[in-house]
């Protein structure tokens, strides 16, 4: 396995073989103590097997540079 392994939510799947996922995650503030909540969006590719639509739960994997944005792909949905 190369990289990261990340899970996150499809918010658009309008792209010909891309999908816009959505990972929300809690980042700890050291000054307060305290949990903050952050999110960040990946452009991931969407392979034709999976076909993931808008508002599934995936598993994604980095992987090599696809384009100049994409580089991650959904390895399975939940």
């Amino acid at each position: 396995v190369r990289g990261q392994i990340l899970e996150g939510e499809v918010v658009s799947d309008k792209m010909q073989g891309t999908a816009v996922v959505k990972r929300e995650y809690m980042r700890k503030i050291e000054k307060y103590e305290r949990l903050e909540k952050r999110s960040s969006k990946y452009l991931v590719h969407n392979p034709p097997c999976l076909k993931a639509s808008a508002g599934d739960k995936v598993k994604i994997m980095e992987c090599r540079p696809l384009s100049k944005q994409v580089s991650f792909v959904i390895i399975e949905k939940m």
